[in-house]
């Protein structure tokens, strides 16, 4: 079975740490499951192959995370242009900051607050991804490096870009499971190279 947590960590199936996945075989096939359905659905609907996958390669790059980011990208490749590729690699680089950060609500936490401004794609990225995907790349931004800023309004204008409400839940599910998928992979490979050390 294909396992893409494995696979972006770079683990051979029988290696020690992919054997230490089996241990967990629920964990395991439920993040296969999960993958499969925001990324090879039978039916996307309305939120189409293409902008998953660009969101995907968006969140990789933002994750600063080249392994996952070429994988990301080769898939975007089969349903997409080079032009889009390049596009979404753009609009991650120009926009990757540290995280998480933003403004805490909280009288108690302000202190501890980071203001953090919206993402500002370059013009000519924007350009290539139109105006949905464009607003969908800077609401990712915000879930992934600043989500203490999530406002209403910033549904509002996926709204107004054309997302429906549908396309929202599926993708605010999908980086949820991309954050989760990338730490993942990222914590597994840092336990092979400690192997390979010992």
């Amino acid at each position: 079975m294909t396992d893409i947590i494995s696979t972006l960590a770079g683990l051979a199936p029988g290696d020690p740490v992919d054997a230490l996945r089996d241990r967990r075989p629920q964990a395991r096939a439920n993040a296969q499951v999960s993958f499969e359905a925001l990324f090879e659905p039978a039916d996307p609907g309305t939120f189409g192959l293409d902008e998953r996958l660009a969101v995907a390669l968006f969140v990789a790059v933002l994750h600063d995370d080249a392994a996952s980011a070429g994988f990301y990208a080769d898939l975007l490749g089969d349903v997409a242009d080079d032009a889009l590729i390049a596009a979404v690699r753009d609009a991650g680089d120009a926009t990757r900051a540290a995280g998480p950060t933003g403004s805490y609500r909280e009288p108690g936490l302000a202190s501890e607050s980071v203001p953090t401004g919206e993402a500002v794609l370059p013009a000519g990225a924007a350009a290539t991804l139109g105006d949905r995907l464009a607003a969908g790349l800077r609401h990712v931004h915000l879930l992934v490096l600043h989500p203490r800023d999530a406002r209403q309004e910033h549904l509002a204008r996926l709204i107004d870009a054309g997302w429906s409400l549908d396309d929202i839940v599926t993708l605010s599910q999908a980086v949820a499971f991309l954050t989760f998928q990338l730490r993942a992979a990222a914590g597994l490979r840092v336990l092979a190279r400690l192997e390979e050390l010992a």
